[in-house]
């Protein structure tokens, strides 16, 4: 069986640019979304409707892969210019409703509660990563999205690796920024990683009420909103 669907990665304009919409929408608690235009584009190429899919380099056993876990140290251990996805999953989650689908590589979902998840998917994040080093270019992806985010301030956590539910566990390094809500604020969590080898990367929002519902949010996240590897 699998959980979800895949979302579809739309290219970042000009290589560099990450859509920090929900990031920045949980950051400043603002209801509306906001762009991150790549600083050294110019006018950007158009983004075409439905992406070409890579191909699996020649002798890579993707499936290999996909069935053991992936720390922050084995990125290279993914295909050159393969993007790994994210399930869609929460969507079929009583109590949660998709509210916005696969716009530019984006899904939101709400929770009655008011708890608010969005996955964001980006290709083209070569600017971005640092020598093959997952865990540096994650970090430099948190002071891409915001200056003030010091290295020393991420976590690692873990999320489900592979949405097929017929095969053991596994599990994959993300790196988290976890704020501290103001008085009377939400309070929110972002997942990240950015693949240096595969060139993609994905990140996870939960804005919550209260840090309660977002600890219910996160195991949700965890549960049904697995990375998704690229097979053979």
């Amino acid at each position: 069986m699998t959980l979800g669907r895949r979302a579809t990665a739309r290219p970042a304009r000009g290589g560099t640019a990450i859509f920090a919409a929900a990031f920045l929408a949980a950051g400043s608690l603002a209801s509306c979304s906001v762009n991150v235009p790549d600083p050294e584009s110019s006018t950007p190429a158009p983004v075409p409707s439905v992406p070409a899919k890579p191909t699996i380099t020649p002798g890579h056993d993707a499936d290999a892969v996909a069935a053991r876990d992936l720390p922050l140290s084995a990125g290279g251990s993914l295909a050159a210019g393969v993007p790994v996805e994210i399930s869609d999953g929460l969507r079929e989650v009583p109590g949660w409703k998709p509210v916005e689908e696969n716009v530019q590589g984006q899904n939101r979902f709400v929770r009655k509660d008011g708890c608010e998840v969005t996955t964001r998917l980006s290709l083209n994040q070569g600017a971005l990563a640092v020598g093959g080093d997952d865990k540096a270019s994650t970090e430099a992806l948190f002071a891409y999205l915001d200056q003030g985010i010091e290295p020393a301030s991420l976590t690692t956590e873990t999320l489900r690796w592979g949405a097929d539910d017929d095969r053991p566990p596994r599990k994959v390094q993300v790196l988290a920024f976890n704020a501290r809500a103001a008085a009377g604020g939400k309070s929110f969590t972002v997942l990240a990683r950015l693949f240096a080898t595969a060139g993609s990367s994905a990140y996870i929002t939960a804005a919550c009420p209260s840090p309660a519902a977002l600890a219910t949010a996160k195991a949700d996240v965890a549960k049904y909103l697995p990375l998704v590897p690229p097979g053979n």
